[in-house]
């Protein structure tokens, strides 16, 4: 099995948790916005998608490597 020489603190992890939360409600927002009309439809939607999986990845991390 492969062992990652990566630790995270308490407190670092409570700010990835606080990032992904952040950038969930930010994701909703512009999902929320992109919904609304034909402009920028695809643009808001991609931020969305991108910003989602960041949180995503900060998630694991904490949950994974949190002390």
């Amino acid at each position: 099995m492969l062992t990652l020489a990566l630790s995270v603190g308490h407190q670092t992890t409570l700010r990835l948790l606080e990032l992904a939360g952040a950038a969930i409600a930010v994701a909703g927002g512009f999902l929320f916005i992109s919904s609304g009309g034909h402009t920028g439809r695809r643009g808001g939607q991609g931020i969305a998608g991108l910003l989602l999986a960041a949180a995503g990845v900060c998630v694991v991390v904490a949950i994974r490597w949190g002390h």
